[in-house]
């Protein structure tokens, strides 16, 4: 188990680094060829937030694990909402404007919908994929268009900081400097997203729970936290209207690149659990950010207690609801009888045998 465990804790460093790396290199030059900070917080920040998250599920869907690849996104989309907004809503009530917000949360309400739809057969197939990234590119192109019209003047102001922030120069990042960063934390990307799935695999198999339970709690919370440890630090530099932007800008990603760019590496077959309890419960907080949001212009510290306590609630329902081992087709073979992780080998003998 500690080295299923070691092998998490590594994947995730590197994912945190390369993530990193990968967001500032591409901001930079995102700004060399003079984009302007607003597009650039709309598209490159955006995505950049949860690149943990593609990596992670990209791999599982690579090596075959797919049930790790959609609890991934379904997971990180629940925790987004319960976790980093209701934790961040305790700490210091956070305001929110019109602008963005009351035009990307209809669209994430309807994207949910879609991910509910397009599971309902089992699999998201490479047709899904192609059209949730087209409605992404679509959306994005949109947003981009109308964002002069759209921001306001705070939150230009919130996302200059930011861009300005994420920039390894800011009066002039150097080219190669920039090049060298992206490639770098690409590196860093492909190693944590490996060293997770294998991780967690492997963790399933010595707890004897479903890749499901690690992939919705473990890897969604991991891959999570470089963006809580973010949203608190600008919260502690009183930025508080970044969180909940960033927090609807990051679920959409997560359905429609995360899950698209996995499921064009490889169809993923999606388990009958996700399509039964967990896509509900992401419907089920996507929606509960509806009466916060027409409430008025914060999230407040009440409103941070009902989602952490959803989230709570939530984690608690996943472990009363686990089977036992024999039901979830989970291994329980030592380490030394598994040919390589993630794979039982053959000349082990049958459980039923």
């Amino acid at each position: 188990m500690l080295l299923a465990l070691g092998f998490i804790v590594l994947g995730i460093l590197l994912l945190v680094g390369g993530g990193e790396a990968l967001l500032r290199g591409a901001v930079g030059l995102a700004t060399l060829v003079r984009l302007t900070p607003a597009v650039i917080g709309l598209t490159v920040v955006a995505a950049g937030t949860s690149v943990p998250e593609l990596a992670v599920s990209a791999a599982a869907a690579a090596e075959g694990k797919a049930d790790i690849a959609v609890s991934n996104v379904i997971g990180s989309n629940i925790f987004n909402i319960g976790g980093v907004l209701g934790l961040c809503a305790l700490i210091r009530p956070l305001r929110f404007s019109g602008g963005t917000i009351w035009l990307e949360y209809p669209v994430l309400v309807l994207v949910t919908l879609l991910c509910l739809v397009i599971v309902q057969d089992g699999q998201v197939n490479r047709l899904d994929a192609v059209l949730c990234i087209a409605i992404y590119v679509g959306f994005t192109t949109y947003m981009v268009s109308l964002v002069r019209q759209q921001l306001t003047k705070i939150e230009q102001k919130e996302v200059q900081g930011e861009v300005e922030e994420l920039t390894p120069s800011h009066a002039n990042p150097n080219l190669w400097l920039c090049i060298g960063l992206i490639i770098f934390g690409s590196l860093l990307l492909a190693g944590g997203g490996h060293f997770t799935v294998q991780g967690a695999v492997e963790l399933a198999r010595r707890l004897e729970v479903s890749e499901r339970i690690i992939g919705l709690t473990i890897v969604s919370v991991g891959t999570g936290l470089p963006e809580l440890v973010a949203t608190v630090i600008a919260i502690y530099r009183g930025r508080t209207d970044i969180a909940v932007g960033n927090v609807i800008g990051s679920n959409l990603f997560n359905i429609l690149m995360i899950l698209g760019i996995s499921s064009l590496v490889s169809p993923l077959p999606v388990e009958a659990a996700l399509i039964r309890n967990d896509s509900w419960w992401m419907m089920g907080v996507t929606l509960l950010m509806f009466p916060i949001l027409l409430g008025g212009s914060q999230v407040k510290r009440w409103h941070g207690l009902i989602l952490s306590s959803v989230y709570v609630a939530y984690l608690g329902f996943l472990l009363a609801k686990q089977p036992p081992a024999h039901e979830t087709g989970v291994s329980t073979e030592p380490l030394g009888q598994i040919g390589q992780i993630g794979q039982i080998d053959p000349r082990s003998p049958s459980i039923n045998s």
